[in-house]
């Protein structure tokens, strides 16, 4: 397992508190759980940005209805 140094400042000290004060531990399992949790913001992000181009293409949304009907769920 990797070791992060990490520069704080005033800002960054309240949300280290706050969080190890609501329960997700000390200062080292605050900082993991935010960066997890701004890690899956990111994909959920991207997966509805993903899923709305989708919506938006034709052909897509064609070869999506052929793949469900292909596996009987449409």
């Amino acid at each position: 397992m990797g070791v992060l140094n990490v520069r704080t400042d005033e800002a960054m000290e309240t949300a280290l508190s706050a969080l190890s004060e609501h329960g997700h531990g000390n200062r080292s399992e605050a900082v993991r759980y935010a960066v997890l949790r701004t890690y899956r913001e990111m994909i959920l992000e991207r997966a509805a940005a993903d899923a709305e181009r989708l919506a938006a293409d034709e052909s897509d949304q064609a070869e999506m209805l052929a793949i469900q009907r292909y596996m009987g769920i449409a």
